[in-house]
């Protein structure tokens, strides 16, 4: 008798035409079990069909050195991760690259797949010369502070602040991210 020992299907690969419709749904959900208390209702006002455009134009022609991958489980996709370069300010470095979103549907996170999209996200940066990885994480987002922090990240003290939509009084909500980097 032989016993075989079930195995994952779990990849990661470049987003394809289609991909759109799941990494929107992911990106919201995401969202919202991460920062909905921090960004109240912005999260509720967000146009769906506009950020599947921009997803769908993003995958099939996306800017030099743009690239969007998605992790799957078997066939379904269970997050994504976008990247791009940042240009060197001094012209004797090499760039570096900026990573632009990375989630995972909740009901598969802890499961490797933000790992895998982080590794294969690091490793495209590399074949396209980036010397160092840059990204930026919400005050108060403490699973993805530890994420970065596991994987070699840390905060560079460089803050930006953006507005996230208007308060009842009419006021303009704001949230602030701290720039987080590691060389590559």
């Amino acid at each position: 008798m032989t016993l075989f020992r079930e195995t994952s299907d779990v990849s990661v690969r470049p987003a394809v035409p289609g991909d759109e419709t799941a990494i929107v749904a992911i990106q919201v959900e995401a969202w919202r079990r991460s920062h909905g208390e921090l960004l109240g209702g912005a999260i509720d006002a967000l146009d769906h069909d506009a950020m599947r455009g921009q997803w769908a134009a993003a995958v099939a022609a996306p800017p030099a050195g743009h690239r969007v991958l998605v992790a799957c489980a078997g066939a379904t996709v269970v997050g994504f991760a976008s990247i791009a370069p940042v240009p060197a300010t001094d012209p004797t470095s090499a760039p570096g690259g900026l990573l632009l979103a990375l989630e995972v549907d909740p009901a598969h996170q802890q499961g490797g797949h933000g790992s895998r999209l982080l590794a294969a996200a690091v490793d495209l940066l590399r074949e396209d010369g980036a010397d160092q990885l840059l990204t930026w994480v919400l005050d108060g987002d403490t699973a993805r502070a530890q994420f970065l922090s596991g994987a070699g990240l840390g905060p560079d003290d460089t803050v930006r602040e953006l507005a996230s939509g208007t308060l009842p009084d009419g006021t303009t909500r704001t949230v602030r991210e701290h720039r987080w980097w590691a060389t590559i």
